[in-house]
């Protein structure tokens, strides 16, 4: 049964998230239904990772298996064509081995979160990222990220809801750049929990604004209790960025 590899690219704004959920639509789902109007078969996608409702992807993977075995062009266009009016779109698809899996062959997952640092509220560009109206200190968040990189439980930044097995994780690059009003804060890591990048993104907020010291993260990180933690950042600026195998 032959197998593709497709990665994604989609805006989360209206959507219920990547996951088929019952209470709307999700990217999941969208794609599911387009593949099916073009060959006639009901797969399941597996994809690797989950994004909430409001995030974005630019490099998204997921899998599936088709009983007959189009080429790769085929398969991206024709997906493509299908998905219509979608705000989704298959970047590139190829075949790839039985034991090739989105999810667990993947190495390092990489997120971009953007914050657009200004006074005056925005009229192009608002759901796509967080739009801060106080000067943020970026040297200081850069400060304060680097007290993250590493391994370490990350219960601080973890969602309630999260159902990861461990908050131990592993981030081996979590870095903060700005250049005029925008702001990106970049993290990469094999897996990441709930929320756990939007939670970060709003703990760096408040060093970036002089409410916190870059040294305050590290013991936010201590203490192991999300309510140490900042506030969560909305779902808007964060972008799954890529996945590596």
């Amino acid at each position: 049964m032959p197998r593709y590899k497709i990665t994604i690219e989609y805006d989360g704004s209206g959507f219920v998230g990547w996951q088929r959920q019952e209470n709307g639509l999700s990217v999941q789902q969208v794609i599911e239904e387009a593949i099916e109007k073009f060959c006639g078969e009901k797969i399941t996608l597996f994809g690797a990772g989950r994004t909430d409702s409001g995030v974005h992807a630019l490099g998204q993977v997921a899998h599936f298996d088709l009983l007959k075995a189009p080429s790769a062009d085929t398969v991206q266009d024709a997906i493509n064509f299908h998905l219509k009016p979608a705000a989704v779109s298959i970047l590139s698809a190829e075949p790839v081995s039985d034991d090739f899996d989105a999810r667990f062959s993947a190495q390092e997952r990489a997120y971009r979160y953007l914050i657009t640092n200004r006074r005056a509220p925005m009229a192009i560009g608002r759901g796509y990222s967080w739009r801060v109206p106080v000067p943020l200190d970026v040297d200081a968040m850069e400060k304060a990220a680097k007290m993250l990189i590493g391994k370490h439980d990350f219960s601080t930044f973890r969602s309630v809801k999260c159902q990861a097995k461990s908050p131990v994780k592993t981030l081996s690059v979590l870095k903060v750049t700005g250049s005029g009003e925008s702001i990106e804060i970049e993290a990469r890591a094999p897996s990441f929990m709930h929320h756990q990048i939007r939670n970060i993104a709003g703990t760096l907020k408040l060093v970036g604004e002089g409410k916190w010291s870059p040294d305050d993260i590290k013991v936010a990180l201590e203490k192991k209790d999300r309510t140490a933690g900042g506030p969560t950042a909305p779902p808007g600026g964060l972008y799954f960025l890529e996945v590596v195998y």
